[in-house]
């Protein structure tokens, strides 16, 4: 692939070009080629004890096994893990002890269902390097799109990682302070090309897009950016969207994250119909289903 994004997926009169959506998209997870061209879903398993939906649910071995077999039997391709809560206002841990959340973990998960695509959300470089040389995860999903970790781009070339390259204006603690776009959807947009450059500079491979809902960006934000989702495929790589109980539904609905599950599939539904291809939740039966409708819509 060229280094520069293409801009082929657009016709004439300016309007996304719907047919590019039936492309295959591949990603290759650690020597295995996973096909995209249809929507898969990545079931969170959050190890802190302050997220904002889940925290703290996961407390011992029973649990991680009885959640990630429900998960792999629900549908699930995809488990993403994460020991470090992106939450606004989270705290920051340090290294080792994200380290030491992530270690049995990822060893129940290599163990008990290792038909599991293994995908750690970190932002550390030191975290991907240890995920992948000790349970051979396939996935970095950073939250900072290596930001925070200027050694993250080089060390996901080298472990030849699939990536997440997130958007995220701030950080987990300053974030939703006050978020401030001329044009968010542009802006996101301009900040992906300018990362997946540099990603392929460094000779990075598989690239997976997540505009960041929820991350940097206030209610009106997150719909402008869910309603432009398909512009995204300009870059001609796999989108994931997370919307799953977040507060970009539960402000519009004056609800809470424990009554977003209905809000989370409608959103889901519209991003699949908008051209996402990994859907990041924490209900997977119901994700797999809104799949399984809007594929058979497509066939109409």
């Amino acid at each position: 692939m060229q280094n520069e994004p293409k801009n082929n997926s657009r016709m004439a009169d300016g309007k996304i070009n719907t047919s590019f959506f039936a492309k295959p998209t591949y990603i290759n997870c650690s020597g295995r080629l996973f096909d995209l061209s249809k929507p898969a879903v990545a079931a969170i398993l959050n190890l802190t004890p302050d997220s904002f939906y889940d925290g703290g649910k996961y407390t011992n071995e029973k649990q991680i096994i009885e959640t990630i077999n429900i998960f792999y039997e629900s549908g699930a391709a995809i488990i993403d893990v994460g020991a470090y809560s992106s939450r606004p206002g989270a705290e920051h841990i340090s290294e080792e002890n994200e380290w030491l959340r992530l270690d049995k973990v990822l060893d129940i998960i290599r163990r008990e269902v290792p038909q599991l695509i293994i995908s750690v959300d970190t932002f550390r470089a030191e975290i991907a390097r240890k995920a992948k040389e000790y349970y051979d995860v396939s996935i970095i999903n950073d939250i900072s799109g290596g930001e925070m970790d200027a050694t993250m781009f080089e060390t996901i070339a080298k472990l030849n990682l699939a990536y997440v390259l997130m958007h995220m204006q701030g950080t987990p603690q300053t974030m939703q302070l006050n978020p401030v776009y001329q044009s968010v959807t542009d802006e996101v947009i301009r900040y992906f090309h300018k990362k997946v450059f540099r990603l392929r500079q460094n000779g990075v491979n598989d690239i997976i897009l997540d505009p960041g809902f929820g991350f940097g960006k206030n209610v009106e934000h997150n719909y402008e950016l869910l309603d432009n989702l398909s512009k995204f495929r300009i870059f001609e790589l796999p989108l994931m969207a997370g919307f799953s109980r977040k507060s970009m539904i539960q402000k519009v609905l004056k609800t809470t994250a424990a009554q977003s599950l209905n809000g989370t599939t409608v959103l889901n539904t519209v991003a699949l119909q908008q051209g996402a291809n990994i859907l990041r939740v924490h209900d997977v039966k119901e994700a797999v289903e809104a799949i399984e409708l809007v594929n058979m819509l497509k066939k109409k």
